[in-house]
């Protein structure tokens, strides 16, 4: 099978290479941590394109139950049909609603699939899939089917350290820590989604990004995704580069700043930095 080395538009670093190709080689689910924006979600979608495979994505919310991703019995329609004498209600069948694991497991060809952002749902969702996630198959009670993954699905598990995740499931997966990129690999993403930006821009553009991601105290530094964003921005409105070095206290909240700074709580900072600093000039 062919290794996964990134994407045009997604700089992998090596070890992130050897997290997916290792968790492939071993048949185990790789865990992604990794704070918001740096890119664990769309890496499902890399790892897809990359390997040729089709990608089903589960997204996980607070009242998401690990039975969802198997399937659901709809009782009610079948009961609403019952009553109106529709033929359906024969067969229990039509209403076994499959979920994204089934999916995963029918497909006919071999399958990435996005368990996105498992920390948001209940603390034991994780435990609840150790098993169909071993053995690759589970058991359907009300058609007494088994349903056996006909391929081993690649799978992709995403965790924003909302809350720890059980140690019997931590041991079953790879796990891997995206870093936040460094100056020289952000070049470069940038480099691949704007390959015609000017190099003065990006110059004095990562300058500021990284000294707003250095401010104490902020309470959501801006990510990859918003930096991308704000350089958008920056293009469309063809500031000069100068206003992005200025150090004038009057201008210390950065332009368009509404890309990389995301509560209210921020721009009161920034707002409370400039005024001290105009009031120390």
């Amino acid at each position: 099978m062919t290794k996964f080395k990134g994407t045009d538009r997604y700089i992998a670093s090596r070890d992130l290479e050897v997290a997916v190709n290792a968790s492939v080689t071993l048949a185990r689910p790789l865990l992604v941590k990794g704070e918001p924006g740096t890119g664990k979600t769309v890496l499902a979608n890399e790892v897809a394109a990359a390997l040729g495979y089709p990608l089903i994505e589960w997204h996980v919310k607070s009242t998401t139950k690990a039975q969802q991703g198997l399937y659901e019995y709809d009782a009610v329609s079948r009961l609403r049909d019952g009553q109106l004498g529709d033929e359906r209600v024969r067969d229990i069948s039509n209403y076994i609603i499959r979920g994204k694991l089934w999916e995963a497991f029918v497909s006919e060809t071999p399958v990435v699939l996005l368990i996105d952002e498992i920390d948001k749902a209940d603390i034991e969702f994780p435990n609840d899939l150790l098993l169909e996630l071993d053995r690759m198959q589970f058991y359907v009670y009300e058609t007494r089917e088994t349903i056996i993954a006909k391929h081993r699905p690649i799978i992709i598990i995403t965790s924003n350290n909302e809350k720890e995740l059980p140690d019997a499931f931590l041991r079953r997966c790879f796990f891997h820590y995206i870093r936040f990129p460094d100056r020289e690999t952000m070049e470069t993403i940038v480099a691949s989604h704007y390959p015609n930006i000017r190099h003065d821009l990006v110059r004095d553009a990562l300058t500021l990004f990284y000294e707003i991601r250095g401010v104490p105290g902020l309470k959501k530094k801006p990510a990859t995704s918003e930096l991308l964003d704000w350089l958008k921005l920056l293009m469309v409105e063809d500031l000069p580069s100068e206003v992005l070095r200025s150090r004038d206290p009057k201008t210390l909240i950065p332009p368009l700043h509404g890309a990389l700074l995301k509560n209210e709580q921020d721009i009161h900072l920034f707002e409370k930095l400039a005024f001290m600093a105009r009031r120390g000039t």
